[in-house]
């Protein structure tokens, strides 16, 4: 009977224990599963994270800025050196933007000279030459071609009308590589309307510029 209870009890510690043993056992098979889930849910999130992508786009973009300033005595055919209005001297190939057509009005030492260019790779987008620029513009009527009209553009950034009573233009300036002119219109009062240009050609004798609804074809006034 001693030995028939002495085998009971063994056999009930051992079933503690192969209970013990399982539990211990399902709860590492619970944790590694879960350690898993979170790996996983973890390079969900790496894999779906093409934000800094669109950072460093955007960062990119950012780099183009206007330059300004006076065509130094170093520049020559391909490259225009520019003493910048805050005191640096940059030295601009032009290759690539004279390929795209987008220097404008050339450049001469002592010219006042606004540029559009990337800061990083110092290339120029846009290059517009404001001392020529600055004139008496004129072109017809275009409603019915009877009179002549134009625009003033002067140094300071003063923008005048020319036989235009209905249209009266007040300030000029290059920004973004586009030529931007504010101007009142008669009736209108003293509010003024701002208007952004692309240039299509610039030299001595013509000054071409378009809007998404006009175009602008100006000759210098003799």
């Amino acid at each position: 009977m001693k030995q028939r209870a002495k085998r009971k009890k063994k056999k009930s510690e051992t079933n503690k224990i192969m209970n013990i043993m399982k539990r211990i056992l399902n709860f590492a098979v619970v944790a590694v599963m879960a350690g898993m889930m979170t790996q996983c849910g973890n390079n969900n999130k790496t894999n779906t994270a093409p934000a800094d992508e669109g950072d460093t786009i955007a960062v990119e973009q950012n780099t183009l800025a206007m330059v300004y300033g006076i065509c130094g005595d170093g520049s020559a055919m391909n490259t225009l050196e520019l003493y910048t209005d805050t005191g640096d001297t940059l030295n601009i190939a032009l290759e690539k933007a004279k390929e795209d057509n987008k220097v404008f009005g050339g450049y001469s030492v002592g010219d006042r000279m606004a540029v559009y260019l990337d800061k990083k790779t110092m290339n120029p987008e846009v290059v517009i030459n404001e001392s020529t620029l600055m004139g008496n513009w004129l072109m017809p009527n275009p409603i019915d071609g009877s009179s002549i009209l134009g625009i003033s553009i002067k140094d300071g950034g003063i923008a005048e009308s020319i036989n235009q009573p209905v249209i009266i233009f007040k300030t000029w300036r290059i920004i973004d590589g586009k030529l931007e002119i504010t101007l009142v219109r008669e009736g209108g009062g003293d509010e003024q309307e701002t208007n952004t240009y692309t240039l299509d050609k610039l030299d001595a004798d013509s000054l071409i510029f378009f809007g998404p609804e006009d175009r602008f074809e100006y000759g210098r006034k003799k």
